[in-house]
């Protein structure tokens, strides 16, 4: 790349004071030559500094960045992290409920934030929400293949205007290649910027019952073959069942002790793993004095703050050093696990896979306890992405030399499957994008329906299904050119005695259909004269044979020797044949009888062998004597026999044959090619058609989607002439999974009156997911929620029934299981009473008292409702948003 040297005004030694990497410095050229960048390099490689020197070129030319990242927690760490580097009042925060220093240079939000600034400006047009912005920054771009968030990032890609850079930084993936050409296509010149080195090496070990050892080969590229032959020979490792036995926690913690390979994140699948796990090394000391007295201060301080955030169980280990982190613990607790790790003051956590995909908690080791996952479709092996991110946390920049990756045996997963996902390439990304009601009705609002299809066309799930379908396209254009050919090879036949001679042939067909069917009757009647015929038939008698009692491709002439009584009235015929052989057959395999021709005579003395069994199907070679016999048997031509109406039929179809060969076509010598090329012709074509319809069923499908939604839109009233009416309006003011049901819901009335503690838990309904069957809450639902909810009952049936028609998988929420939680933490109830009146996690709890606030957070701000509902949907924020639920942003 032949890029100019960094922005004049920059001097990268004062910003950065030490020795970049080159794919950073790559990065820094391509974004001062004006191009988009997409950094695709390791968890922990640096990739960040990239974001951050966009923002300090933007501060020196007094310009704005935006900074997206997916997730919440991320976007308050970046707030964090870059208050401290640029200044506080530099840097602001949108979330969906938190507006802080929106007007900042570096203004730090989530990627769905974005998207819906974005949503209020015509494509390409710089809005008054970008006014300024140079960069936009899309942290963990590989969260497009979220099945959740995806369709975000791709639409924050396609609605963003060209003339805003874009740096993307992601993990590594399969097909880096691909995201930057797609970006190229759809936003601007783009260079990717790849790179595979980390800067803190990764080495990866096994842990058995018997020790930690290295997982693979000197040259890191295959199993260590000790591990691969110790497999084979060994069986003293096994449990009971005879499968491999697990090491314990506390056996491989002691080891990681042992070999100064903490801190260390300890990857358990479960939550209750992660609980069960503290629990089991809640005794180990894992601090020293200096650590302890830190932790216990640091630890003090919290819980003086926060009483009710203290988890029984989770405490006293903290203070050895000892944590767990997964969705079902309280928020503020997990950031104060995330703030001590940073510090190094806790030596282990026990964490589910969700922390690999989050917030910045490098540690020197991460343990991966298990190859394989539960999923909605049974257990798997991790795939190598999954693995990748998690082994990805090791090896702190600065601080270690090296970071280790530790895979421990269990009774379904040894070293070879360890070994396997060791060394597996990434996987590539896999577009997520689909239309919802939303996006639907916030594209027309301002765009043309030719333009929204356009818009959709530009996703990067076209363009991967346009890129699967290239040997679809390339199979329809070899069969066009094949096509093109034969029909110029059928062009140059006369139209005119192709017709006359496929009529011929056609009336050939049926004469010869004609006379096979006479020739048939005619046997019929001839096999019946047989059987009275045979009766009288003498020794000497020339017949001819076949059936199924005689194993010959064509007839045989034979002569009747002699007759043994039968199993019915008919006896067996014993034959002599032409070719000097005994039979022994029924009336049945006798298909001629040639009472014309003169009888041979027969001597007396001559007899079938005595070893000949009379019975049907029996066959035997004849003597020399009889060869004489066979000798004088001759070879009739055919039938001598022929009924009238064989005889016309036969001459006809000898006309209708001289009249087709007489034809041009015929006389050409390729009448078979002719026909052969046309049925091939019309085979091309079917198949054309078929694979045709193929294609635009798979590269229309997110347009057909869309077509879909909305046509469900225009059902309930929400599209008029393909513009957003008043109730269409108010769907497209809302952020969530199915934005018709929610709108339809506040469109209706039924919750305009409510209280504000009972409007939460409605509202709580329409948000929550089906909870487990196990989930159980002690508090009893007021009857004014349940009645709300209960008038909901009609809407939500017709949108269901609607979405089945059209094949729309859309969730509609209407939960009533869990919502009193919400109802009652409204009403004041402590936080500790809540929690011991329900089976759920506090995690849990606080992730649906959230979802909530999301929403009513939005209330306020869509149009067409009442002042007085948005009054209360903002009393009911206040009744919930407090400590433990209150995202805290200093």
């Amino acid at each position: 790349m032949n890029y100019p040297a960094p922005s004049p005004d920059l001097d990268l030694g004062l910003i950065f004071p030490f020795e970049l990497d080159q794919f950073q410095n790559d990065a820094i050229a391509s974004l001062n030559a004006g191009r988009s960048v997409v950094v695709c390099a390791p968890t922990g490689s640096g990739k960040t500094l990239v974001g951050e020197y966009a923002i300090y070129r933007a501060l020196s030319r007094g310009k704005r960045v935006f900074y997206t990242t997916p997730l919440k927690a991320l976007s308050n760490q970046k707030l964090r992290d870059f208050r401290e580097t640029f200044g506080y009042d530099q840097v602001g925060l949108l979330t969906g409920d938190a507006s802080i220093n929106r007007d900042a240079p570096i203004l730090v939000m989530t990627t769905e934030i974005f998207r819906n600034m974005l949503y209020g400006t015509p494509i390409g047009q710089v809005g008054i929400s970008l006014v300024d912005v140079e960069a936009v920054v899309l942290d963990e771009c590989h969260y497009m293949n979220d099945r959740q968030r995806g369709t975000v990032w791709e639409e924050s890609i396609i609605y963003c205007p060209r003339a805003i850079q874009l740096v993307a930084l992601s993990a590594t993936v399969a097909n880096s290649d691909q995201l930057t050409d797609w970006l190229n296509r759809v936003h601007g010149p783009t260079d990717l910027i790849y790179s595979n080195f980390r800067p803190v090496p990764l080495e990866f070990h096994y842990c058995n019952p018997k020790g930690l050892f290295p997982l693979l080969n000197d040259s890191k590229t295959k199993i260590n073959p000790r591990l691969a032959n110790r497999g084979k020979r060994k069986q003293g490792d096994r449990g009971r069942g005879g499968r491999p036995e697990a090491p314990g926690i506390a056996y491989t913690l002691s080891h990681l002790q042992q070999r100064d390979m903490l801190p260390a994140i300890y990857f358990i699948f479960s939550r209750r793993g992660c609980d069960k796990a503290v629990a089991e090394v809640g005794d180990l000391w894992l601090v020293n004095n200096d650590e302890s007295q830190i932790l216990r201060r640091q630890i003090d301080d919290f819980l003086a703050r926060n009483p009710e955030a203290g988890r029984s169980g989770q405490i006293a280990p903290l203070y050895r050093g000892i944590a767990a982190h997964h969705a079902g613990i309280l928020p503020a607790w997990k950031v104060l696990v995330e703030e001590l790790f940073q510090q190094g003051l806790i030596k282990v956590v026990f964490a589910t896979e969700t922390l690999a995909a989050g917030i910045n908690m490098p540690a020197r080791t991460t343990v991966i306890s298990t190859l394989s996952k539960r999923t909605d479709s049974g257990h798997r092996l991790l795939n190598a992405s999954e693995f990748l991110q998690m082994a990805g946390r090791a090896g702190r920049r600065g601080m270690d030399l090296q970071g280790h990756v530790v895979t421990v045996q269990t009774p379904f997963e040894g070293s070879k499957e360890a070994a396997y996902l060791a060394t597996s390439k990434p996987d590539p990304l896999v577009s997520q994008f689909t239309p919802s009601y939303g996006m639907v009705l916030n594209l027309l609002q301002i765009h043309t329906l030719e333009q929204a299809k356009e818009l959709i066309e530009r996703s990067f799930g076209q363009y991967m299904a346009t890129l699967y379908l290239k040997p679809e396209y390339d199979e329809m254009a070899e069969l066009q050119t094949q096509l093109a050919q034969l029909h110029e090879q059928i062009a140059a036949v006369s139209e005119h005695d192709l017709a006359i001679y496929e009529k011929l042939r056609q009336r050939l067909k049926v004469e010869r259909q004609l006379l096979q069917t006479l020739q048939e009757q005619a046997q019929e009647n001839r096999q019946e004269e047989f059987v009275m015929m045979l009766s009288f038939a003498v020794s000497g008698t020339l017949l001819s044979l076949k059936g199924k009692n005689i194993a010959v491709s064509a007839p045989i002439t034979a002569v009747l020797v002699g007759k043994t009584p039968g199993t019915g009235e008919a006896p067996y015929l014993v034959c002599l044949g032409q070719d000097n052989r005994w039979y022994v057959v029924t009336t049945g395999d006798v298909i001629d009888l040639y009472a014309e021709l003169p009888r041979i005579d027969i001597p007396e003395h001559i007899l079938p062998p005595p070893d000949l069994n009379l019975k049907p199907g029996q066959s035997l070679r004849g003597s020399d004597e009889t060869f004489a016999i066979a000798q004088q048997i001759p070879q009739p031509q055919g039938s001598l026999y022929i009924p009238p109406e064989v005889a016309e039929q036969l001459s006809r179809v000898a006309a209708v044959q001289e009249q087709l060969e007489a034809n041009p076509i015929h006389q050409s010598g390729n009448a078979s090619k002719i026909f052969k090329r046309r049925a091939r012709y019309v085979e091309l074509e079917a198949e054309l058609e078929e694979l045709q319809s193929q294609v635009e069923q798979n590269s229309q499908r997110h347009w057909e989607e869309f077509v879909n939604l909305i046509a469900i839109l225009q059902h309930f009233g929400c599209l008029d002439n393909l513009v957003p009416t008043r109730l269409g309006q108010i769907a497209a003011a809302i952020r969530g999974e199915n934005e018709l049901w929610i709108g339809l819901v506040l469109a209706s009335g039924e919750l305009d009156n409510l209280d504000p503690h009972h409007l939460a838990a409605a509202i709580a309904a329409l948000v929550i997911e089906t909870p487990r069957p196990d989930s159980r809450v002690h508090f009893q639902l007021s009857n004014e929620v349940v009645e709300a909810l209960a008038k909901l009952r009609g809407i939500r049936r017709q949108i269901f029934q609607l979405q089945r028609r059209y094949n729309v998988t859309l969730p509609i929420w209407l939960e009533f299981e869990l919502i009193a939680l919400v109802e009652q933490w409204a009403l004041g109830t402590p936080w500790t009473e809540l929690c011991d009146n329900t089976t759920l996690d506090e995690g849990d709890v606080v992730r649906i008292l959230r979802r909530t606030l999301d929403l009513l957070s939005q209330i306020p701000h869509v149009p067409n409702v009442p002042q007085s509902f948005q009054r209360n949907a903002y009393r009911a924020i206040q009744l919930i948003d407090r400590f433990p639920v209150n995202e805290v942003v200093d």
